[in-house]
């Protein structure tokens, strides 16, 4: 996989320093080194935010010790202030910073397109194409970051990251770690202005410099021939090169590695003899504004037509594919083109529901109980949400969180909310792993502000949205490091927080009550939903206990269905319900809502 050949490509650089923060679908890089690198002798464990991570990961590198900070998109706007700084300090090993994109949006909260920010931080950046690219890009990333003395960015999207195919490996090289580290003010203190002036001076001629090791380094690259151009770059070169093929078109493939400085005499040289030009990436037309730009102000390129996403040949938004793709050329070469068309059966629609035994579907039921037992609508108390599988939340039947924003921002926007004048009460809904990432500092603004809210941290004890890593309340980490345990509650307590309860999901009423009397006590209260992620507890420890229904009491009500969601549930053709038992995790949150005492438990047994 992508990801995997990114680890390889660490492995094979040298790197000493791998961290980063859970995010698909980047997660699989420091998984992979964790699974596999242990007698490789190298540090790589998670932070617990992306700015922790990527500071880690510079403070290593000033130091002579090569690299890696990984995360998704979202996740470079979290360490965007470090990485910005670190551009005028540089680094003394190499350092990449691996960034993963999601058009689709597959996974992420919007399709993000973090080329752009290699121009505000003035970082070079280079993409891979393929699992291959993506081992080899790797290296020459290391390679290129201390040709620069500069971080580099390696951005990838879903499709490289997930893609699948064989890599021809290189050399393991042995750890690079660090060499010393003297004392360099003008370089690395922020606080002297007229050091940063300098600092931006030697930024700019470092960049200046980067075109030519790109071209050492084999990052760009021309392929075929022909009037007409096709620029492209990252997983659609590979759309590209299979519409060519289909369309028996012949056409120069000029495929950019390197986004950030545009390579532009590369450019300029391998748009020598073309007539048309097609752009073709993903997301915004980066690389289009790039190539317009370049044909404006060169006067031997200004008889070029460009054609791309301005001029509607490709979507802005959503992932390319083959068929958008030969569709674009065929238009752009004057070819007669009608795609084939196949008919088949439409699937019904299947949002993602949380997994049985969830302990947040006991949570959310609880928090929605509670609010009417203290005497208050649904619709009059919102519940904002945060970033995690408790967001699943918002589908039926629950219809819990009214917000998904960003990293700690429900406590962040429910304090907002109440300081505007809102009356009623507020619920803020937070992971545990989330809340040490992003939603300590809300906390303690809550908490300084004396803004009465009531704070839900679903705690189950892992991150488990992006496949069950390590959170800071871990004593050992997924590569066998012992580690001191940061306890939830402690951090909570020494906020200062007026109530702090602590309770048990898969005990609803018990969630309710504290809900119903912390919504009627004024101050920072907070309620603690402490129950492990079920499928990961489900694996550590095996079932604890199922559920089946008795078919003679069940009569059909779908209440079990309509209060939970549960997918374990379903309904038999005889208009009963059923529990696929192999799925059960042994919650038994359905026995609450079932008024005829139908479902009950089966035989104790484990797995």
């Amino acid at each position: 996989m992508g990801n995997e050949a990114i680890a390889r490509g660490v492995v094979e650089a040298g790197a000493s320093v791998v961290t980063g923060y859970p995010g698909t679908p980047s997660s699989e890089v420091i998984e992979t080194l964790q699974r596999l690198g242990q007698g490789l002798g190298i540090y790589v464990e998670w932070a617990v935010n992306e700015r922790v991570a990527f500071e880690i990961a510079y403070g290593a590198a000033i130091a002579g010790a090569r690299s890696m900070a990984t995360m998704k998109a979202p996740g470079l706007n979290v360490a965007a202030d470090p990485i910005v700084s670190a551009a005028y300090g540089g680094v003394d090993a190499g350092l990449v910073v691996l960034v993963a994109d999601d058009p689709g949006p597959h996974t992420t909260q919007t399709e993000q397109d973090s080329r752009w920010f290699a121009h505000v931080a003035k970082l070079p950046m280079i993409t891979p194409s393929s699992p291959q690219e993506a081992k080899d890009f790797t290296v020459k990333g290391f390679l290129l970051s201390e040709a620069l003395s500069l971080p580099v960015f390696l951005r990838t999207t879903t499709r490289v990251n997930h893609a699948v195919g064989e890599v021809v490996t290189g050399e393991h090289s042995e750890p690079r770690w660090a060499r010393g580290f003297r004392k360099q003010v003008e370089r690395f203190v922020r606080a002297g202005m007229s050091w940063n002036l300098e600092r931006h001076r030697w930024l700019n001629k470092q960049l200046a410099r980067a075109e030519l090791v790109a071209e050492e380094l084999g990052l760009n690259r021309v392929e075929g021939s022909g009037e007409l151009c096709v620029v492209t770059e990252g997983s659609a070169y590979n759309y590209v090169v299979e519409a060519l093929g289909e369309l028996g078109l012949g056409a120069r493939v000029i495929k950019l590695g390197l986004l950030h400085p545009f390579p532009r005499s590369f450019v300029s040289r391998a748009l020598t003899g073309c007539e048309r030009v097609v752009v073709v990436e993903e997301l915004d037309p980066y690389v289009e504004t790039m190539v317009k730009k370049l044909v404006a102000e060169e006067e031997r390129l200004r008889h070029l037509i460009v054609l791309g996403k301005d001029e509607g040949l490709l979507p802005l938004e959503g992932e390319l594919g083959p068929g958008l793709v030969r569709a674009a050329l065929a238009k752009a070469a004057g070819l007669e083109y009608e795609p084939v068309r196949r008919e088949s059966p439409r699937a019904p629609p299947r949002p993602p529901p949380l997994c049985p035994g969830c302990p947040h579907r006991g949570t959310y039921l609880g928090i929605l109980i509670g609010i009417s037992r203290a005497g208050y609508r649904r619709d009059e108390v919102p519940v904002f949400g945060d970033i995690g599988c408790y967001a699943l939340s918002v589908g039926e039947p629950l219809r819990a969180i009214w917000t998904e924003h960003s990293m700690g921002a429900s406590i962040s926007m429910a304090v907002g909310l109440k300081l505007a004048g809102f009356r009623n009460p507020v619920v803020a809904t937070i992971g545990d792993s989330t809340f040490f990432h992003a939603g300590v500092q809300p906390l303690i603004e809550a908490v300084h502000k004396r803004v009465d809210i009531l704070v839900v941290v679903l705690d189950n004890q892992v991150v488990a949205m992006t496949g069950h890593q390590a959170t800071p309340a871990w004593p050992r980490t997924e590569t066998g490091r012992e580690t001191k345990p940061v306890r939830l509650e402690e951090v909570i307590r020494s906020i200062g927080v007026d109530n702090l309860v602590i309770v048990d999901p898969e005990n609803v009423d018990e969630v309710a009550d504290a809900v119903a009397k912390l919504l009627r006590t004024p101050g920072v209260n907070v309620v603690i939903a402490r129950r492990p992620c079920a499928l990961l507890d489900a694996r550590l420890h095996g079932v604890r206990r199922r559920y089946r229904v008795v078919e003679e009491k069940c009569t059909g009500c779908n209440a079990c269905i309509a209060a939970t969601g549960c997918p374990a549930l379903y309904r038999t053709p005889g208009g009963k319900v059923a529990i696929m038992e192999a799925d059960c995790l042994g919650c038994g949150i359905c026995t609450r809502f079932c008024p005829y005492n139908a479902i009950v438990p089966v035989e104790e047994e484990t797995r």
